[in-house]
Parts: structure tokens; sequence; C-alpha cells
């Protein structure tokens, strides 16, 4: 797997930062990239989680990091931590949240989670 870009950006841990991981991602990819919408959108999912439900959302910051190969793209968001590890939520019927990580299981090639000292890195594969 030949790697052809990273980019690293350290944002605060504030909701409106979700917007700027989004447009970071379609810069790193370019909107002519067919795997454009579906990566901005599972990005916006995972740095929601890290601001919402993490020592991010709480005056910290989050990491992400988007890896471009010749096979496709690998995006990870890393938070500040939780007291819990991140679960699968419960969607309802015209709610806002509990589809970040079904998401995932529908979109992406592959996708995980690494805790470790507490943090959290969630990142997911597309091809």
């Amino acid at each position: 797997m030949n790697v052809t870009g990273d980019r690293v950006a350290r944002l605060a841990g504030g909701r409106e930062q979700v917007v700027r991981a989004r447009r970071l991602v379609s810069a790193a990819l370019g909107k002519d990239h067919p795997l454009h919408d579906d990566c901005v959108l599972l990005t916006s999912e995972i740095a929601t989680n890290a601001v919402v439900h993490s020592r991010s959302g709480e005056g910290g910051s989050f990491t992400l990091t988007v890896s471009r190969t010749d096979a496709g793209v690998r995006v990870c968001v890393q938070d500040e931590g939780s007291a819990d590890p991140p679960c699968a939520g419960h969607a309802v019927p015209n709610g806002t949240g509990g589809r970040g990580l079904p998401l995932l299981d529908a979109l992406a090639a592959r996708w995980g989670m690494i805790r470790e000292a507490g943090r959290n890195q969630v990142w997911f594969e597309m091809a």
C-alpha cells in the first residue's frame, strides 16, 4: 500500500471544529474523489463523537489524520479520552443521535477503535 499523502490537524474540542474537520477531509481528497462524500460524512460522525463524548469537548482538543493511499483512504480521530470506551448508541426515530457507529458499520470497508491511556482513537478505511 503506497501512501500518497497524510494530513494531520489538531483541532479545538468545540462543536464548530467538526465543520473544520469535514473541510480538511474534503480538501485532502478533493471533491471529485469517488470516496469524498462518504469520508466527509463519517469524519463528521467520529469528530462529533470526540467532541460530545470525551474530554476533548470540555476545553480540550482532538487530532484528525487523513491518509490517502493507492488503495483508498484512512481517517482517524483521536480524542482526549473518556471515562468509558465508545459504544454504539441506540437511535430513535426522529432523534438526533445514536447513528455514528452504525454508519461506520454500513459505509466503511473497515473501522475500529483503539483505547490507550484513557484516550480513544476511532478510525475508518474506505476502499
